[in-house]
């Protein structure tokens, strides 16, 4: 195994990270006050190639396999971690309409995806239960021309800046589970759809809330996929997404942890840098090394899908672990900046917040055991089963 970068993905890091610099660092704090990512910046970004990157060049895309769009999803996240969820949302929900929904579907909507012109939310969770993905309750009932939509989604991302979301909603009995699920294309600006936000600790930027379909129109052509089949179109894609959440939050620990090495070194305590103490530098250490593991287990689980090998058990792996360990390593850097850490003067108490919401959405870290268990030993270890 090849541990290095090729020179395509060298080069696609170092565009990455002077758009970063330049563009994305500087606002970072401003966009969680302003609660939304400025059009600018997401035209920017797809202008660079940056958005869906890994879709194919006749759709917008650039084509690109998953390490080189994991390379550009850290180099985004280490320095807004909600900007580099545009990228990872790109990927997934284009990939989605690429495979599974029409031609002239993709052809409309993939192109604006990637140039940062169309921001497509996912909507999965309900009220109901998050992690329950089969047992899903808004229902898509079945008329001459289409479907009417009726319910609730909860906790969806992006939720007042997206112009469309993929739902995925009940076309068949609910004792048919997974296999009466249906998925969709709907544009959020028509009658009968209303939205309300929450109040989040972290990624602001982003936004999350409720969706509510009452009687909502949805013409037959804008399904996704065959009637049924919507449990499949959503599982498929969620190893490749868990993985790149992984590098999403390991990205703005790795940034706090870079900052509080230097700190270490600067600031003087009993007529020496706090460096000199090992009760300062070892946890560091074990913070470098941990990341240093984990970064590895997110671009070898990559490796793995580039190649169509399993890596079901890897991605949730990458899912469950990193972000519980970049929130505790961004913890650590903020207590040892001491008072000033505390403070909303230095970035490691939003990164905080930030990479918390990731050891909740997109599946619990109890949901990605019982996956890595089931991938070991098989269905006896579902509880449900």
């Amino acid at each position: 195994m090849d541990f290095a970068f090729n020179e395509q993905q060298e080069q696609v890091r170092e565009l990455a990270s002077r758009f970063v610099a330049e563009r994305v660092a500087p606002g970072y704090a401003a966009r969680e006050r302003a609660g939304r990512i400025e059009p600018e910046l997401l035209r920017g970004m797809g202008e660079l190639g940056l958005i869906g990157a890994d879709l194919p060049e006749e759709l917008g895309g650039q084509g690109v396999d998953g390490v080189t769009n994991g390379v550009i999803v850290e180099a985004i996240a280490g320095a807004d971690h909600s900007a580099a969820y545009v990228q990872l949302l790109g990927s997934l929900n284009g990939s989605i309409l690429v495979h599974h929904a029409s031609g002239q579907m993709a052809r409309e909507v993939v192109p604006a995806i990637c140039r940062g012109e169309r921001l497509v939310a996912f909507g999965l969770t309900e009220p109901r239960g998050g992690s329950d993905a089969a047992n899903l309750q808004l229902k898509a009932k079945r008329t001459n021309d289409g479907y009417v939509l009726s319910g609730e989604k909860t906790s969806i991302s992006l939720i007042e800046q997206a112009s469309d979301i993929i739902l995925f909603a009940r076309t068949g009995e609910p004792a048919s589970g997974a296999r009466g699920v249906t998925a969709f294309l709907v544009p959020l600006d028509q009658p009968g759809v209303s939205r309300n936000r929450f109040q989040d600790v972290g990624t602001r930027a982003v936004g999350r809330g409720s969706v509510f379909f009452d009687g909502v129109k949805v013409p037959a052509e804008r399904r996704i996929g065959e009637e049924g089949a919507g449990f499949r179109v959503v599982m498929q894609g969620f190893d490749y997404s868990r993985t790149l959440i992984g590098l999403q939050c390991l990205a703005p620990a790795a940034a706090s942890l870079a900052e509080t090495w230097r700190y270490v070194t600067e600031r003087q305590a009993f007529g020496n840098p706090l460096a000199k103490y090992q009760g300062v530098t070892e946890p560091l250490a074990e913070a470098e090394t941990l990341l240093s593991a984990a970064r590895l287990l997110c671009y070898r689980t990559l490796w793995l899908r580039d190649r169509g090998l399993p890596h079901t058990a890897e991605a949730a792996m990458c899912k469950w672990w990193v972000p519980k360990l970049s929130f505790e390593t961004i913890h650590r850097c903020l207590l040892t900046h001491g008072h000033a850490g505390y403070s909303t003067d230095l970035p490691h108490q939003q990164r905080l917040r930030d990479v918390m919401g990731l050891q909740i959405g997109d599946g619990t870290e109890q949901i990605q055991k019982m996956v890595i268990a089931r991938e070991k030993v098989g269905r006896v270890a579902v509880p449900y089963a």
